[in-house]
C-alpha cells in the first residue's frame, strides 16, 4: 500500500486538490489496499486460531482420558 500511500501523501501536498474533492480516488485506493491487508490477517489469524483451539482441545481430551 506503500504507492497508494504517496499517492495521497503527493495529492495533499498540491494546496486546493484536498479541498476540492481531487484526492477522493487516491484515498479511496488506499483504503481498499488497506481493507485487503486487514483482511487477509485476519483469514490467517482466524485460521491459526482454529489450530491452537484443536491442540488445546486435543490436551483437554488426553488429559482427561487418562
Amino acid at each position: 500500500c506503500l504507492d497508494f500511500i504517496q499517492a495521497l501523501d503527493a495529492c495533499h501536498a498540491n494546496g486546493w486538490s484536498r479541498w476540492t474533492g481531487a484526492c477522493n480516488q487516491a484515498k479511496h485506493d488506499l483504503n481498499m489496499c488497506l481493507r485487503k491487508e486487514r483482511v487477509d490477517r485476519t483469514t490467517k489469524n482466524r485460521e491459526d486460531a482454529k489450530v491452537r483451539r484443536a491442540k488445546t482441545e486435543q490436551a483437554w481430551k488426553d488429559l482427561h482420558d487418562d
